[in-house]
C-alpha cells in the first residue's frame, strides 16, 4: 500500500512567464504528475486503457507561499489525506530545499461513464487496497 510519494522535478523555460517565475497554472501539472507516479508506485495507472471506472477532479486548489523561477529543482510531494468510498484527496506539497512553495489539494471521484453522464461509485476493491492515508 502506498500513502505518499516525491517527484524531484527543474522548472523548464515554458513554465516560466518572461520575468522567469512560474505561472500559477503549472503547479496543478506538478500536482497531478505526482498524483500519476503515486499512481504507478501502487502498480496501477489512474487511466487504463480499457476501465471500467474513471477518475475525475471534483475540487483542486493552491496557496503560493513563494516564488518558484526557471531552472531551480523542487520537489513535489503528495500523500493521501483521506479516503471515502468514493473519493480520495491528496495533500500536495510544492518545496526547493526547506523554501515552502506551495501547498494544494486535489479531490478525485470514482466514477463510471454512461454516455455523456458519469455516475460516482465506490473504488474496486482491487484499487483502493492499494492506498492507505498518510499518517
Amino acid at each position: 500500500m502506498v500513502s505518499e510519494y516525491r517527484l524531484r522535478r527543474r522548472v523548464l523555460f515554458y513554465e516560466a512567464d518572461p520575468a522567469g517565475i512560474v505561472h500559477f497554472s503549472w503547479f496543478f501539472r506538478y500536482m497531478e504528475e505526482a498524483e500519476h507516479a503515486l499512481w504507478r508506485e501502487a502498480g496501477l495507472s489512474i487511466a487504463p486503457r480499457r476501465a471500467d471506472v474513471v477518475f475525475p477532479r471534483i475540487n483542486a486548489a493552491f496557496e503560493y507561499h513563494s516564488p518558484l523561477r526557471f531552472e531551480e529543482e523542487f520537489d513535489v510531494c503528495i500523500r493521501v489525506a483521506a479516503i471515502t468510498d468514493k473519493t480520495m484527496r491528496y495533500a500536495c506539497d510544492v518545496t526547493r530545499g526547506d523554501t515552502r512553495i506551495a501547498t494544494g489539494s486535489l479531490t478525485i471521484v470514482c466514477a463510471t461513464k454512461q454516455g455523456d453522464e458519469m455516475k460516482a461509485v465506490s473504488f474496486p476493491k482491487e484499487i483502493a487496497a492499494q492506498f492507505r492515508v498518510a499518517t
